[in-house]
């Protein structure tokens, strides 16, 4: 080979690297899971009739008090931002990341908040997979394989429901591992110019309502989660997967029931186990309950419907998810 062909091959190799050969980004890919407060019913329009439209997400922008905080959800025409890095799949529903991906097209979930977050702090395309069905608990729907047959009984009648269909247990759990499979199978059409690489970055969880109101549920669930945490991982197959647990933080810091009070406890204490340092967190919400009289409605158990609150705990998932990664980079450096 002569020294100029050789020089031109060095040069076109720099060149390559340099500004880019292959300018395609591997994607970032999020799940987010959960029951109904997964989902996502805060109100996106303001209702005159539902408290003056007191805590929807169009009174928010509006609001002197509140519009320079959520300004960003509003593009300069006065529709709702849509953003072009960030892309959510959420079972029979897809596209770019914008309102009206909660639980109907009319609400919105944390989904909202934590893309916002990611968004801004990736330089890559990111994609969230929502996972959330309503009504379901993590003692039987959700249920890890490693938690093993459940240890007492459910009543006569859904006893001999599952005795027939024993793969009801932990039937969510799987649908998961589903769709997330079948989300990777179809990501060049999910997330525009992608050519089918991603990279599981973590997972956000916020359930408790179907656990917290059962004495059974209840007692197992500090078990269940960190159950559920390890299985995720072993499963999706990556090692120490961020894990954020967001509190059922229904009726806010004035809540006194026993159940309610040992489920966040048990949340909690998860993320405090030695082995899950620096790679799961907990989300504190309680104080992003609002009372009925500043939200559309008085469905304690879906926040009171307030927008507000949805959004802030997806940002604040978000915020917890940044931090994890943040810590995952240092460390695979040997920095700490």
């Amino acid at each position: 080979m002569s020294r100029i062909l050789l020089l031109l091959l060095m040069v076109g190799i720099w060149a390559g690297e340099s500004l880019g050969a292959d300018p395609v980004k591997r994607v970032k890919v999020f799940i987010l899971a959960g029951q109904s407060n997964m989902e996502g019913h805060g109100i996106i329009a303001a209702d005159p009739a539902r408290n003056g439209g007191r805590g929807s997400l169009e009174f928010l922008v509006r609001a002197p008090e509140s519009a320079e905080r959520f300004a960003h959800l509003m593009d300069a025409q006065g529709g709702w931002s849509v953003r072009n890095d960030v892309w959510i799949s959420y079972l029979d529903r897809h596209g770019a990341l914008t309102t009206g991906f909660g639980v109907k097209t009319d609400r919105i979930g944390p989904e909202l908040g934590f893309g916002w977050v990611m968004g801004d702090v990736l330089d890559e395309p990111v994609l969230l997979i929502k996972c959330a069905w309503g009504g379901k608990s993590l003692a039987v729907d959700f249920r890890p394989p490693s938690a093993g047959k459940i240890p007492y009984s459910l009543g006569e009648k859904q006893d001999a429901e599952l005795a027939a269909n024993p793969e009801a247990v932990g039937h969510y759990y799987r649908e998961i591992l589903r769709l997330a499979k079948e989300t990777h199978s179809r990501l060049e059409e999910l997330v525009p110019g992608s050519d089918g690489r991603w990279e599981l970055c973590g997972f956000g969880w916020h359930q408790g309502w179907n656990d917290r109101i059962s004495d059974s549920f209840n007692a197992e669930y500090e078990s269940n989660l960190a159950h559920l945490i390890r299985d995720l991982r072993r499963d999706l197959g990556v090692e120490k997967l961020p894990f954020v647990i967001a509190e059922t933080g229904m009726t806010g810091l004035k809540e006194t029931h026993p159940r309610a009070l040992s489920l966040m406890k048990a949340q909690a204490a998860v993320a405090q186990y030695p082995e899950f340092q620096g790679n799961v967190a907990f989300v504190g919400t309680r104080t992003f309950w609002r009372e009925k009289e500043e939200s559309p409605s008085g469905q304690g158990y879906h926040w009171n419907t307030n927008a507000e609150t949805y959004y802030l705990i997806g940002d604040a998932m978000g915020q917890a998810m940044k931090t994890l990664l943040q810590e995952a980079q240092a460390s695979a450096r040997g920095i700490r």
